[in-house]
């Protein structure tokens, strides 16, 4: 299962976000010294679709899609020179398929910041840059062992273009997502586990007081850092949504209408986290089971046959296919969609849609 990893300096808030979008329960405290072992959990992506689709067939049993999360350790100014947990930290980092990046906002006395005050451009470019220095020195030894040799290989020649084509980009303090590479150079990359690499996220750790951005020192310098370098951000109110989880319902609403929040930022996040990860649910329906699978964006029909079982890849012959909101324009009927030619069937190659609901026909 592909995941997360919520990384940011120490005493940002990741363990409370990392509690609000799991309800884990997590203690949330600096990571003891000498403690490497992150905080882990598998969450159900939020989606209405599958919540309707439950509601319509009353299945036996639901399986909604999941995401896995993942809590690091704080990452310390010059993590990449061996400070704090040092390559320990950054080991896990490059076992995560994402990278969620809590940047902290709110302010508070008893805990002070460790830049020493609020800053999320700041803050966000120490992070951005240990990763940076990690996967410049991963580069480096790699071309210094390419450089020593008398004669290259095609291949290496080609490895060698590409790493000091990546040297040159990083030194430009840019991480490696925003490279335009071919299918081929991802390839080629993949086995250096690069950091910069990964698809980012980035959410802005807020107190209860902070619904207005003026209310946050260095926002506006932070939009503009937002939008030259493209980020995804989510907003979240880190603290007052892990206290609301031990709410109930109509409190939680009653609270957040107090302090004028419209919508708390949890479920935001854990489907934003998904579509960062580029993955899309389809479903299968029925009485005795509602399940949303889970596949990369750009799969076909028959990968996600696979998906369900490896039999069903083998003997496809087949996929019904209608879309979710085909299926809803049609009072929730399979009969009606299929009069209006909108539940059809498919082969091998076709590219399945986020939100499709399908049955596979198949024959081993």
């Amino acid at each position: 299962m592909l995941n997360c990893g919520i990384v940011g300096l120490p005493l940002c808030g990741k363990t409370t976000i990392f509690n609000v979008i799991t309800k884990a329960g997590a203690e949330v405290k600096p990571y003891a010294s000498g403690k490497t072992d992150p905080n882990r959990a598998v969450v159900p992506v939020p989606d209405k679709r599958f919540d309707k689709l439950v509601e319509i067939y009353q299945p036996k049993r639901e399986v909604p899609a999941q995401v896995e999360f993942v809590d690091l350790a704080g990452l310390s100014k010059d993590a990449s020179k061996g400070a704090g947990l040092g390559n320990a930290f950054l080991s896990f980092v490059s076992e995560s398929d994402a990278l969620i990046h809590v940047i902290r906002c709110f302010d508070n006395p008893q805990v002070p910041h460790p830049e020493g005050n609020i800053d999320p451009s700041r803050d966000w470019e120490i992070v951005e840059m240990e990763l940076i220095f990690r996967d410049l020195s991963v580069i480096e030894n790699r071309l210094s062992r390419l450089n020593s040799k008398k004669k290259l290989q095609d291949e290496e020649k080609r490895e060698q273009d590409l790493l000091e084509r990546c040297k040159k980009f990083l030194l430009e303090e840019r991480p490696l997502r925003e490279l335009e590479l071919t299918a081929e150079e991802t390839k080629l990359l993949r086995g250096f586990a690069f950091l910069t690499v990964k698809p980012e996220l980035v959410v802005l750790n807020l107190d209860e007081t902070q619904v207005d951005e003026d209310s946050v020192p260095g926002m506006e310098k932070f939009k503009r850092l937002s939008t030259e370098r493209n980020l995804q951000v989510v907003r979240l109110f880190g603290r007052m949504e892990m206290d609301l989880l031990e709410l109930g319902e109509d409190e939680q609403k009653e609270f957040m209408e107090d302090l004028g929040i419209r919508e708390p930022g949890r479920e935001r996040l854990i489907a934003a986290a998904y579509k960062l990860l580029g993955l899309i649910s389809f479903f299968t329906v029925g009485k005795d089971e509602v399940k949303a699978w889970t596949i990369r964006q750009n799969s076909t029909a028959v990968e996600a046959a696979g998906a369900i079982h490896t039999d069903l890849a083998r003997g496809f012959i087949r996929a019904q296919v209608v879309h979710y909101n085909d299926f809803e324009a049609n009072d929730f009927s399979m009969a009606k969609s299929r009069e209006k030619g909108l539940l059809r069937l498919e082969g091998k190659e076709y590219l399945v849609k986020d939100g499709d609901i399908i049955e596979i026909r198949f024959n081993v």
